[in-house]
């Protein structure tokens, strides 16, 4: 005799509810959009489309950035946005740059 499993689909916010491991990346994932989102203001508006939400891993967050020429802009403003960070509550040591190719 056997035996047909059937797999269900699930939405991905199921996933998420039933996986502790989804459910932490998740809300790593909303608290680095919300990080990116309190800096806004010290970026340059011609630097904002180049920079988006990095990994958080302890106390150093990244930020991912389109090209060289922006990592290097960015760069100078990484002391003033960890300061402005740790006046928001956010335990917020370093902030590293990536490049994306």
């Amino acid at each position: 005799m056997s035996t047909t499993r059937r797999h269900q689909a699930i939405t991905a916010i199921a996933a998420v509810q039933t996986s502790p491991t989804l459910t932490r990346l998740a809300e790593l994932t909303r608290d680095s959009s919300n990080r990116l989102a309190a800096v806004q203001p010290l970026i340059p508006p011609m630097l904002r489309g180049s920079l988006q939400a990095g990994p958080i891993e302890g106390d150093s967050w990244c930020l991912l950035v389109k090209n060289n020429a922006a990592a290097a802009k960015v760069r100078q403003l990484l002391p003033a946005m960890a300061a402005h960070l740790r006046t928001k509550g956010w335990n917020v040591a370093s902030i590293r740059l990536k490049v994306q190719n």
